[in-house]
């Protein structure tokens, strides 16, 4: 493995920077000042400081305990359609450019195929792999509007535990996952970004009137997603016991916990709403 990770990064540090598009785009993902010279600061960057992390997610619990109790003008789809088409639009590009500067980044700047899960110990987290980090980051906070619009359409039925849990704490999540320099936090980022282009995408095809018959797929997706999180983690631990130590353990602790509740809650929520159909597929 080790041998191929050297062999497509030799063969992208020679081939990929002298296609005109490849180079262009690597300059705008990971190479531009802003991007190769991040770093980031508790206190120094928007949004990390630990008051700036409870008041969002205190903020955002409120406010849609709040707003789910109070009587709202309920909009229309005439209204609503092209906010959510807006929306996911937005997301699924996002998200397709924070895998992709990530992968990038991964590819031009980690020297060997262990870096990708094991930084080494004490790891500063500047450069280009961390500045998506904190896109990713960021991004969280956005992704709350997703609550907005299940209120505002009177969608209440999806206002579930798993979805109020899942919003919140990956805020939290993500800020230790900067603050520890976490090893993981690339892998999870390509993995949760590359999902969330398909889970955005078939919320797209829904705002505009279409209903794909692969929602279940989706589920499918995050739930294969959470797997391979732990598969990750497992792997990591490996080579921090292993080695000379992997930064970020307790980052990368919280995150396995993170992620096997949102593995149980995901195989609930799928059991509880798929197992009916298989078994009618079966009696038909």
């Amino acid at each position: 493995m080790e041998f191929i990770f050297s062999t497509i990064k030799h063969w992208s540090e020679n081939h990929l920077k002298s296609n005109p598009f490849f180079s262009k785009l690597e300059y705008l993902l990971v190479s531009q000042p802003i991007i190769l010279n991040f770093s980031w600061k508790q206190g120094h960057n928007f949004g990390s400081s630990p008051f700036f992390v409870v008041s969002v997610v205190v903020s955002y619990l409120s406010l849609t305990f709040l707003l789910s109790r109070i009587s709202l003008p309920f909009a229309g789809p005439h209204l609503l359609r092209p906010i959510k088409v807006l929306y996911n639009l937005l997301l699924i590009s996002l998200s397709s450019v924070m895998a992709l500067g990530c992968c990038l980044s991964i590819l031009f700047h980690a020297p060997r195929l262990q870096y990708i899960i094991c930084l080494p110990s004490n790891t500063s987290p500047d450069g280009p792999i961390f500045f998506w980090a904190y896109v990713f980051y960021l991004s969280k906070i956005y992704e709350f509007f997703d609550t907005v619009l299940i209120i505002w359409s009177n969608s209440m039925r999806r206002l579930t535990f798993l979805h109020l849990f899942h919003h919140a704490i990956a805020v939290i999540m993500c800020y230790i996952s900067l603050n520890t320099s976490q090893s993981i936090f690339p892998a999870l980022i390509i993995t949760n970004a590359s999902v969330h282009v398909i889970m955005y995408y078939y919320y797209m095809l829904c705002a505009l009137g279409a209903r794909p018959s692969w929602k279940r797929r989706v589920t499918e997706c995050q739930i294969m997603q959470f797997v391979s999180g732990l598969v990750i983690i497992v792997v990591m631990l490996y080579y921090h016991f292993g080695g000379e130590g992997c930064s970020g353990i307790w980052g990368c602790c919280f995150d396995a916990a993170f992620i096997m509740i949102l593995l149980v809650l995901f195989l609930n929520f799928y059991f509880k709403n798929y197992s009916s159909i298989k078994t009618k597929d079966k009696d038909t």
